[in-house]
């Protein structure tokens, strides 16, 4: 195979840069319109409100591959507004209950940071994607029934500010993370979670992967890549082979 835009293409893996806003399936019917063909899915959905890293396979000799890139640890920036819990843990759902920040020593931040780095149970969220009979947990809880779901096994690895060491004050307060963590965790979960710890309260107004596996956010495709006249030389360029994530994954 070649990234020649002359010669047809066949298959492989893109790195792309999800805005706020689009949906991963968004991007991968994008994805579809560039390159002319049907065969195409990704490695790990993001939110629409999430923004960063998405791995895309195009055509059957990448789509198997998919499995495989789901197992690698992620990267997240993360920032929680302390102070404000809602039903879904982000900026979608409606406001559940506030509860004033107070006064928080860097000390007791981090003790609380802590406490969650390292294997351990959560559990996954009312409104995800996680299924259940067939359905999504968010078909469920959109219609007040609440499915329990078991604690599933994570490993957060690493868990860091990136704001600073400093206390935090006041009604709310913004509480900036870095997180590096097994698959299947979920970073709006441990954004209440952490709130919850702290007495506040806390749901998560902005998140990005900057990486997941081997792959960086580095030379991503952008919305910039999708519009452009030369898309589909673009996408080939920064393409990668199935044979060079197949080296990767060694």
């Amino acid at each position: 195979m070649s990234k020649d835009s002359g010669i047809e293409f066949q298959a492989g893996v893109f790195l792309v840069d999800k805005p706020v806003g689009l949906t991963s399936f968004s991007v991968v019917s994008r994805v579809r319109r560039v390159l002319g063909i049907k065969k195409v899915g990704h490695a790990g959905t993001l939110d629409p409100f999430a923004t960063g890293l998405l791995i895309v396979c195009a055509g059957r000799p990448a789509t198997k591959l998919i499995s495989r890139f789901m197992e690698g640890e992620k990267e997240y920036l993360a920032t929680l507004c302390l102070g404000v819990a809602t039903e879904t843990f982000d900026t979608e759902g409606e406001i559940t209950k506030r509860r004033s920040v107070g006064r928080l020593s860097e000390n007791e931040i981090e003790k609380c940071l802590g406490r969650f780095r390292g294997l351990q149970l959560q559990v996954p969220p009312q409104y995800s994607a996680l299924k259940h009979k067939g359905k999504p947990l968010y078909y469920y809880a959109r219609r007040g029934i609440e499915v329990k779901k078991e604690p599933r096994k994570i490993d957060i690895s690493l868990l860091e500010r990136i704001d600073g060491k400093y206390g935090l004050s006041g009604e709310q307060a913004e509480l900036k993370l870095r997180v590096v963590c097994s698959k299947g965790t979920y970073i709006r979960t441990l954004a209440s979670d952490i709130g919850e710890d702290l007495g506040c309260g806390a749901h998560l107004t902005a998140l990005r992967r900057t990486k997941s596996g081997c792959f960086s956010i580095e030379n991503s495709l952008t919305m910039d890549d999708f519009s452009a006249g030369d898309a589909r030389e673009r996408f080939l360029k920064k393409m990668f082979t199935v044979e060079e994530v197949c080296k990767l994954l060694q």
